[in-house]
């Protein structure tokens, strides 16, 4: 077994032992490999040991590496940094799933850069946990309107929320509150099932909470290596 098969079999044992302790059933949750600063070999790699959900934070790496592993047709890619709205278009051409929605101005680019034919692209409400508003992701109290907007866009589906546990906080109080938001916005789509929660430190936690997406990074991958 290879250092990477081993490193995933272990955090995937891990997911399943927390979903036990949470009355879960594994095969629910969505294992969402992160490999930032990784090459695109990384990828195929990953593919070969039966990945099939991978994430990036970068605009301009998510374009290079999902046009290098164009012939892998049953990834899927998700955007889980900030987006900008000009890069709105580049993002949606090569993302299926958007993970950091978090303003109107970001809906309306999303949604004016499909073309003709494009399948609908699933987005989250990205949710803002901590008292600093500088921090990417909308205010619990925003939270409804935005998933309106969302789910009034013709070429977007309102899938749910995200966030990350801020670090001063335990990630279980954080999470249960990104819980209560995604009660909310279940009311504006019963499709918005989703919860994008937990990364390698707080996954159990998320778990427990609800989460439906994790978010693992170098607990599979390994350290990352220097950015270029």
């Amino acid at each position: 077994m290879t250092d990477l098969a081993a490193r995933l079999a272990d955090v995937d044992a891990r997911i399943g032992e927390a979903a036990r302790a949470a009355g879960r059933d594994a095969a629910s949750l969505t294992r969402i490999v992160v490999t930032k600063f990784h090459p695109a070999s990384l990828v195929r790699e990953l593919h070969a040991l039966g990945v099939r959900h991978v994430g990036e934070n970068r605009q301009q790496e998510l374009s290079v590496k999902t046009a290098e592993t164009s012939d892998l047709g049953d990834l899927t890619w998700h955007f889980i940094g900030q987006a900008q709205t000009n890069k709105a278009r580049a993002i949606r051409r090569a993302a299926g799933v958007v993970h950091s929605v978090d303003r109107e101005r970001l809906v309306d680019a999303l949604d004016a850069a499909a073309e003709p034919g494009d399948a609908m692209l699933d987005v989250l409400v990205q949710v803002n946990l901590t008292s600093d508003p500088g921090r990417g992701g909308i205010a619990p109290g925003g939270v409804v309107a935005l998933a309106e907007r969302i789910a009034a866009a013709s070429t977007l589906r309102l899938r749910g929320v995200m966030a990350v546990a801020p670090l001063d906080e335990e990630p279980a109080a954080a999470f249960e509150r990104l819980a209560g938001c995604a009660d909310s916005v279940r009311t504006v789509s019963s499709q918005a099932t989703w919860i994008s929660a937990g990364m390698t430190g707080d996954f159990a936690e998320a778990i427990a909470c609800g989460a439906t997406h994790l978010r693992i990074g170098s607990a599979i991958t390994g350290p990352r290596p220097p950015r270029a």
